[in-house]
């Protein structure tokens, strides 16, 4: 029998009740919000099941939505089952205050250097990784580059025409 993600849905939902919100399917991607805490407890059920058996981590990355108070950090995993060729995604969301999320190195050997990128450029903090420093950007950089905390244009530019970036009036 062909592995769905109503299988999915329901096994996960059987295993961690309520803890786990906002199911959906955009294309066909089973998506899922688990709470900070549980993230590597979902991801090790996900592994070990004979039947979900999620034991490639994908990608990993980051959001910042600096809109949604104490929730302005997700972390999103997507996992691969290579041997049904099916995919899923779950995000846990955290602070940036308390940017705590515990690390997947030990179930996912991938996932060191993508959590590396991952603190580098939003500031999350992998609980447990092993070697958790700047990979990209220099360690003496005293914030993170891709959270939304800096307006994208300096602002006070005067040599800037923005109609010249059709933005705005009309070129003469």
């Amino acid at each position: 029998m062909a592995l769905t993600n109503e299988t999915i849905k329901s096994k996960l939902l059987e295993k961690f009740g309520e803890s786990l919100s906002n199911f959906e399917e955009p294309y066909g991607l089973l998506s899922f919000e688990a709470p900070a805490g549980m993230n590597l407890k979902v991801m090790q059920f996900l592994y070990d099941d004979p039947e979900l058996r999620f034991q490639f981590l994908t990608d990993l990355c980051a959001v910042h939505y600096p809109g949604q108070a104490g929730r302005e950090l997700a972390v999103v995993y997507h996992l691969h089952n290579l041997t049904d060729n099916i995919r899923l995604r779950f995000k846990v969301f955290t602070s940036t205050q308390q940017p705590d999320i515990f690390t997947a190195t030990q179930l996912y050997a991938s996932a060191n250097w993508m959590e590396r990128e991952t603190y580098d450029f939003f500031g999350v903090n992998f609980v447990g990784h092993p070697n958790l420093i700047r990979i990209l950007n220099v360690e003496e950089m005293d914030y993170f580059p891709l959270r939304k905390e800096f307006p994208l244009e300096d602002q006070t530019r005067i040599d800037k025409d923005d109609a010249m970036f059709g933005r705005g009036g009309s070129i003469n």
